[in-house]
């Protein structure tokens, strides 16, 4: 599996250490002992590149968040900063408000200028300091604004509608003849992500499900026959549900929608 490329890369690198284009990662990494090393699906490795296709002294880079709150989008902001002005000398970083309503110059307010100063204690702080919103976007009219500000890099932090998005726009910068580079970052608490061990915030939302089950467990403790029902969200995923579950130690039974269960008739959770 390869990632899209907009052109050759001329640039230096301007850091020290970073991996080739022809290093993979296997997809499944526990193998059988007669498996063929040509099996299976194979990933690039992440990290730096030797060349770059944009000139950091002269780039431009977006970020927006969109969609729900998540713990730590404000870690993700913060370190996107200082990596692309401290590490790479990126000319300059937009912080687009109100997600993707901040790319439509209509509807938007103006973006934010980040810098050290702004950035410095940010992480420390809830939420996202540069606002959030759903639903979509015009994405002639928000291609167009990035072209008109000579955006080159965009990072967008949100879940499936907010990368699905971003390949619109993608796609349309593609039309256009523009060279614009869009970076996803998966944003859910509910660490449903293949081939990804740890979503960010999943950590946090872990820490705060085991609290409330510490709590219903002393509310059902202190009557006779208590019964406490904690649901947690997660949707089609059960990885929040079952990690609370374990750093709990408390929970008689977990029922997680990737294993199917019965409440009523024979052999039913509640016969």
């Amino acid at each position: 599996m390869n990632i899209s490329v907009l052109g050759a890369a001329r640039y230096p690198s301007p850091l020290k250490r970073w991996v080739t284009d022809s290093e993979r990662v296997p997809a499944t990494i526990v193998r059988t002992a007669d498996a063929r090393l040509a099996d299976g699906l194979l990933f690039e490795l992440a990290g730096a590149r030797q060349n770059l296709f944009f000139d950091p002294a002269e780039t431009r880079a977006g970020i927006v968040t969109c969609g729900g709150l998540c713990p730590g989008l404000n870690d993700v902001i913060r370190s996107l900063f200082f990596e692309m002005h401290h590490a790479y000398g990126v000319k300059e970083v937009l912080g687009f408000r109100w997600g993707y309503q901040g790319l439509d110059p209509e509807h938007g307010a103006e973006p934010l200028v980040l810098t050290p100063e702004l950035v410095d204690g940010i992480h420390l702080q809830g939420g996202t300091i540069l606002g959030t919103s759903r639903g979509p976007v015009d994405k002639a009219r928000a291609v167009e604004n990035l072209i008109r500000r000579r955006v080159n890099i965009l990072f967008t932090i949100g879940g499936d509608g907010t990368q699905r998005g971003a390949r619109e726009f993608f796609m349309e910068a593609q039309r256009r003849g523009h060279p614009l580079s869009l970076v996803g970052i998966p944003k859910t608490i509910d660490n449903d992500i293949p081939f990804v061990a740890r979503s960010f915030g999943f950590l946090t939302a872990v820490e705060e499900a085991t609290k409330v089950l510490q709590r219903a467990h002393t509310e059902a403790r202190s009557v006779q026959n208590g019964i406490a029902l904690v649901k947690l969200m997660g949707r089609h995923a059960g990885f929040l549900t079952a990690e609370a579950t374990v750093a709990s130690q408390d929970v008689n039974f977990t029922l997680i929608p990737e294993v199917p269960f019965q409440l009523e008739g024979e052999g039913g959770f509640l016969a």
